[in-house]
């Protein structure tokens, strides 16, 4: 039986190597840029996952977990009117420790949703509902914020938005993100 919880500091590396495999290691190393490995951007994601005040702190994850306390899955969301103020730590740890500068970055999410930064289910774990079961637990956290639940989907990932449609996200616009066209989808309350 798989559980759905809040994340503990403790699992962060776990959660930090799930969130890269949302990310997708391509996306991971651009980040990290040539001169540096992806170990090394899971050593700053996991530092990330770790704090309180970043966009992928283990107080913005829910983890789905089996009997044996392994984890299997994630889905990180947060306020969207928080974005700024909680990529500060991603921006300054990637000028820290690649010597990258993404203040410029586009925002992904504004005010006025829960967004869903990263979702991933282990890969021995997929086909079993666990992605579903992570989304409507996560929409239930906006439900309580009072926020409906947004996201980006790669549009080259059709399997991914079927599922969201099927669970009842509907289409808002048009987004880019990291290169990647991209379809923002939501999650009306």
């Amino acid at each position: 039986m798989i559980k759905i919880e809040d994340a503990q500091k403790e699992q962060a590396t776990v959660i930090a190597h799930l969130i890269m495999e949302a990310m997708n290691h391509e996306c991971c190393q651009w980040f990290a840029g040539p001169n540096h490995s992806l170990k090394d951007f899971h050593q700053l994601i996991t530092k990330l996952v770790e704090r309180e005040d970043s966009q992928y702190s283990y107080l913005n994850t829910l983890v789905a977990i089996t009997e044996t306390n392994k984890i299997v899955g994630i889905c990180v969301s947060y306020d969207g009117a928080k974005l700024k103020e909680q990529r500060k730590a991603f921006i300054e740890g990637v000028l820290e420790a690649f010597d990258r500068d993404f203040s410029n970055m586009d925002d992904e999410t504004t005010a006025g949703e829960l967004y869903i930064d990263s979702l991933c289910v282990d890969n021995s774990f997929r086909g079993r509902g666990l992605a579903k079961q992570l989304l409507e637990a996560t929409i239930e956290k906006g439900r309580k914020m009072n926020l409906p639940t947004g996201l980006l989907v790669d549009t080259g990932n059709p399997q991914a938005e079927r599922l969201y449609h099927r669970i009842g996200f509907v289409y808002i616009d048009d987004n880019q993100w990291g290169g990647h066209k991209m379809k923002h989808l939501q999650k009306p309350l």
